[in-house]
């Protein structure tokens, strides 16, 4: 009889599953499925029981008639509840979940499409274990285990997009990453400095982009996939299509995203202090403050973007394949919209306040072979360059002032990672790093009446460079089968040159200088006393090299308070200890608890400073205290994550996560105060229905109160950012918000979602944001696959 093709889709999106392993005992046969969910069935003729396995996915046993019955389509369903799931963030190659020992956490594809976030920063919350504070809309800093900014890592396909000028205050670097570009979000918690070096003590976020799929035979491979979107609150219109061509030995991928945002609105139940009644405009040549039409509406906070993305993929042969990957992101000018609510005395003290386009490109090119040698197994060789601008524009009101600060920085690095097998029991990942970081900075100050333009001061010396290398070796034990050991080690070598500029301010130096050197190190342990229990120990360090913006920024840092250059700086180091259990009840329920305790010593904090033995000097035309980046003894965090995840009957699902945090930092005096970026105990709960074709999704966001003195110093300043107490003290009171998504595979290339997000009209702005999130969203999505 001859042989059958076999496709084999998932259950409810309908789309096609790669690498499913098909196996018969009688006969003895076996398949794999490509990358359209084919395989060739000739060898399964009258098999009894054929298996389909897939990680993730519960395993399917089918006679070959049952196939044959079914028209030779197999439909999976994604698994009961266990410890099998594969990650690669922890050591750059792909690892059983159940062998590592620090806490890891997966966004998968699916769940972006069913919650449908419109930037990475909406989607990296959408794990549950990650809080986001939004300065703008066109903003997103992640805060992970009280760390954010530049003590937490952003890496893509494996590069890191950490520059020299990432700030300790908040970044929205991370909205440059396009979320229909994502093919897999890994959220590696604690420090991860052994293999990422510098930057990596709260956690590091790993993205890998969709890959290029080449041709399992001799027809060429074409696919793709278009998705429009609309949302209320903003008036989001996104478009997004991506397609793939593969050949035999070439593959191609091309991915293009647009998005508009119109200004955001907020919700009608919540503080007033939220509300923006006014704005500033400039109406016959002066600036105006004008009465707003709807105060929920937060003008103005509207701006586009667009992400491309193109992928070429070479394989000469099996073990040997050549991947190069151009990435470009681009978005409008943007307003800072947390500087526009600034009130001076009683008028705003801004009239204008904007970023301009934040631009990243990056060019790549992987190199991986396997083969056994003496060297390694597998290698993988990563070549990129990568490109950011981003500039900061303002005026304050009734002045015809405006400043330009522009800042360029581009980034050159390798990353060479081998692995190695010694053994049934014993396994080497090592490698070398190298990062070469180039940075210029300019300003100008304009007249918007004159027209004319003269030189102002720089954000950051210009020219300066930071520079990072680095070796390490990470050693895997396996003593048995129910016990992983894992140890590493890494040295960075960190170097950084920069020359100041005293054309304006009076340095007391024309240049700072700085060579340091990092040893940093983990050890852990992972122990499955049986299927249904896992335990995890790992005790590990980061450390944080002076970056440009540390060293040698000069800035407005918010109420009368000027920041300078510290050429003293050193690096900080973090110390971590974690420990997390993980039980199964019958493979329908999982709970899981991490604690951890990381405690940061030489802590980069700001501080009050002196100049040439002033501690005030005027700024921009007003008096100001002066203060820098210093080494401020240490800060320690603790807290807890923990996750309850239910698989019910007839399709239901359960899943809870919540995390606390709690954070110090040791004053000038010895005293403590809070840590800035600790947020408040926050969490999700969601309860899900899935059946043929659907998924539906009810839940909750809830995020606990920060009162006045809990707050750290420096937010205790910014009375504009927050509501007033009874005291008429800033704090950020709690918040919730009740949120049902849905999602139905209309046929098997046509996917409608739909999404209402804040039912009941919550207005809340999370803590440390300048921006209120928004109110009552209704989202709708139309996805067509080919």
């Amino acid at each position: 009889m001859k042989g059958q093709t076999v496709t084999v889709r998932d259950d409810v999106t309908r789309q096609p599953l790669e690498f499913v392993t098909i196996h018969s005992g009688k006969p003895s046969a076996s398949a794999l499925t490509d990358v359209k969910g084919r395989a060739d069935l000739a060898g399964f003729t009258q098999a009894g029981k054929i298996e389909f396995r897939l990680i993730g996915y519960k395993p399917l046993t089918l006679s070959y008639k049952q196939v044959s019955e079914a028209r030779w389509e197999v439909f999976m369903s994604q698994s009961d509840i266990s410890l099998d799931e594969v990650v690669i963030s922890t050591n750059r190659w792909e690892q059983e979940k159940r062998d590592v020992p620090n806490m890891v956490t997966t966004i998968r594809p699916i769940d972006v499409t069913l919650q449908n976030p419109q930037t990475a920063a909406d989607m990296i919350s959408t794990s549950g274990y990650v809080f986001m504070q939004k300065s703008q809309l066109g903003g997103g800093s992640p805060m992970i285990r009280g760390f954010a900014a530049n003590r937490v890592l952003i890496v893509m396909d494996g590069v890191r997009m950490n520059t020299a000028i990432f700030r300790s205050g908040n970044l929205q670097n991370v909205i440059s990453l396009d979320p229909f570009a994502v093919e897999k979000t890994e959220m590696d918690f604690g420090p991860g400095s052994v293999i990422y070096g510098s930057d990596a003590i709260g956690g590091v976020m790993n993205f890998y982009t969709l890959s290029p799929k080449y041709s399992s035979g001799d027809k060429p491979l074409f696919r793709g996939s278009a998705t429009a979107r609309w949302s209320s609150a903003n008036v989001e219109k996104t478009g997004h299509l991506d397609f793939n061509i593969g050949l035999k030995k070439w593959s191609f991928l091309s991915s293009i995203t647009w998005s508009d945002f119109d200004d955001l609105k907020m919700g009608s139940n919540g503080p007033d202090d939220y509300k923006r009644p006014e704005y500033a405009g400039r109406i016959n040549g002066q600036d105006t403050v004008l009465v707003n039409e709807d105060p929920l509406v937060q003008k103005p906070s509207a701006y586009d973007q667009i992400n491309i993305m193109q992928k070429i993929g070479f394989m000469p042969r099996e073990s040997l394949r050549f991947n190069y990957g151009f990435h470009y992101s681009a978005t409008s000018d943007y307003s800072r919209y947390d500087r526009l609510i600034r009130y001076r005395k009683d008028t705003l003290r801004s009239a204008e306040w904007y970023y301009g386009p934040q631009v990243w490109m990056m060019n790549t090119l992987n190199i991986s072979h396997s083969g056994e040698n003496g060297l390694y197994d597998n290698l993988s060789v990563t070549l990129s360059q990568q490109y950011f601008e981003e500039s900061r524009h303002d005026r304050d009101f009734g002045d015809t002032k405006l400043m330009h600060r522009t800042e360029q920085v581009e980034v050159f690095s390798v990353n060479i990672d081998l692995e190695k097998n010694l053994g049934d029991r014993h396994r080497l990942f090592y490698g070398l790093e190298g990062l070469l970081n180039n940075v210029s900075s300019a300003g100008t100050d304009g007249d918007i009446v004159t027209g004319t333009e003269v030189p102002g001061p720089a954000r950051y010396p210009d020219p300066s460079t930071w520079n990072s290398f680095a070796g390490y070796l990470n050693y895997r034990y396996k003593p048995t089968e129910k016990m992983t050991i894992q140890t590493g080690l890494r040295y960075n070598l960190v170097t950084l040159d920069a020359t100041f500029d005293t054309t304006f301010y009076p340095f007391p130096f024309t240049s700072a200088d700085l060579s340091t050197g990092a040893v940093t190190g983990s050890a852990g342990l992972a122990w499955r006393p049986s299927e249904r229990w896992q335990v995890n120990l790992n005790l590990s360090t980061g450390f944080r090299a002076p970056n440009v913006d540390d060293l040698g920024k000069v800035f407005d840092s918010g109420d009368k308070q000027v920041i300078l250059p510290n050429p003293g700086l050193k690096a900080e180091y973090a110390w971590n200890a974690e420990a997390g259990i993980t039980r199964i009840f019958a493979d329908r329920i999982r709970i899981d608890i991490t604690g951890y305790y990381t405690l940061l010593d030489n802590a980069m904090v700001r501080r009050d400073f002196t100049l040439n033995g002033l501690d005030s000097l005027v700024y921009d035309g007003e008096m100001s205290r002066i203060q820098a980046i210093q080494n401020a003894a240490q800060a320690f965090v603790y807290g807890v994550q923990a996750g309850v995840e239910m698989k019910l009957p007839y399709g239901i699902g359960f899943i809870s996560r919540f995390n606390y945090q709690k954070g110090e930092e040791e004053l000038d005096d010895g005293s403590t105060a809070p840590l800035r970026h600790a947020a408040p105990w926050f969490g999700s709960t969601h309860l899900t229905w899935k059946a043929d074709r659907v998924k539906v999704d009810i839940y909750g966001l809830y995020n606990g109160e920060v009162t006045f003195d809990d707050m750290a110093p420096s937010e205790q300043d910014k009375t504009w950012l927050y509501a007033l107490d009874e005291n008429g003290n800033p704090w950020a009171p709690g918040w919730y918000t009740l949120n049902l998504k849905a999602m139905y595979q209309a046929t098997d290339f046509l996917m409608v979602s739909a999404g209402l997000e804040n039912i009941t009209d919550q207005r809340y702005r999370p803590y440390s944001s300048g921006i209120t999130a928004p109110g009552r969203n209704l989202i709708l999505a139309l996805k067509a696959t080919f």
